[in-house]
């Protein structure tokens, strides 16, 4: 009894209608998507929200190889919808009538346009909030305070840790919550010659800057319940806001904002020689 013939690679890529060289390019693709797959799972480890494009980014690699990776393994980062309570007292104040100047206003330099608003935490059976401030152009977190109440105390809080450490900016915005409309807030702001831009009335998407941080920053503080006190939940919200800052990549930027700082300082100072 004779063996079959054995086929060779020629003359099945012949039968299958496919170049001889698609019956090697399969494999070595599964190995390469392997290792790219391992490096977007090393990176996701340390930035649970990173998207493709962050990933693409940090790895040096193509966004679209990234993408086409991800899907294959079924990889997504953390995601976490977040649905904010109605600030108490907003409903019923009279409008105020300072412009939404961060419709018209393209920063080409930091301390011009600050971001204000603030957040809630639920924490062992209550309310904390988180009040921040973000720089437009460099899209640092400039300051932010957390207090058990949101008064006109946690903003001005907030600005006074700002103002401390860079500085007044020529303008602030924020919504028209009464944290924000009080006249202590106005009048701190003034003191300062601080210009204030407010948002229309019920429209928080007139304040991207700090819709998208919260967003993203709740997602690396993570679960509060793993916190057993509130000095631990304020240690995690200042190394969260230093990751930020400092390590987190932000899209627009190809960088972190104090490494986008620092790549301005040393432009500027080759500019001056």
């Amino acid at each position: 009894m004779t063996s079959p013939k054995q086929v060779t690679k020629l003359e099945l890529a012949k039968k299958l209608g496919v170049s001889r060289s698609s019956l090697y390019y399969r494999p070595k693709m599964t190995t390469r998507d392997e290792e790219v797959k391992h490096q977007i799972e090393s990176v996701l480890t340390e930035n649970p929200e990173y998207g493709h494009k962050r990933i693409a980014i940090e790895l040096r690699l193509n966004k679209k190889r990234v993408l086409r990776v991800m899907k294959k393994f079924n990889i997504k980062p953390r995601r976490r919808k977040v649905k904010r309570p109605k600030k108490l007292g907003d409903l019923g104040n009279e409008a105020n009538h300072f412009p939404n100047i961060s419709k018209l206003c393209c920063p080409i330099k930091e301390g011009v346009l600050w971001a204000s608003d603030f957040t809630y935490l639920y924490f062992q059976g209550r309310f904390f909030y988180l009040a921040t401030l973000i720089d437009v152009y460099t899209r640092e977190v400039v300051g932010y305070h957390l207090a058990r109440h949101h008064q006109s105390n946690l903003v001005i809080s907030a600005l006074e840790d700002a103002l401390s450490k860079h500085g007044p900016p020529q303008w602030i915005h924020s919504d028209q919550g009464s944290e924000y409309s009080s006249r202590v807030y106005i009048s701190r702001c003034q003191q300062t010659s601080i210009k204030i831009s407010m948002s229309d009335k019920g429209s928080p998407w007139q304040n991207p800057y700090q819709e998208s941080f919260y967003d993203k920053f709740k997602i690396t503080l993570g679960f509060l319940d793993r916190f057993e006190n509130l000095g631990e939940l304020v240690a995690a919200i200042h190394e969260a806001v230093y990751y930020y800052n400092n390590k987190r990549i932000h899209t627009a930027l190809k960088m972190s904002p104090v490494r986008f700082k620092q790549t301005l300082t040393t432009n500027n100072d080759r500019l001056s020689v």
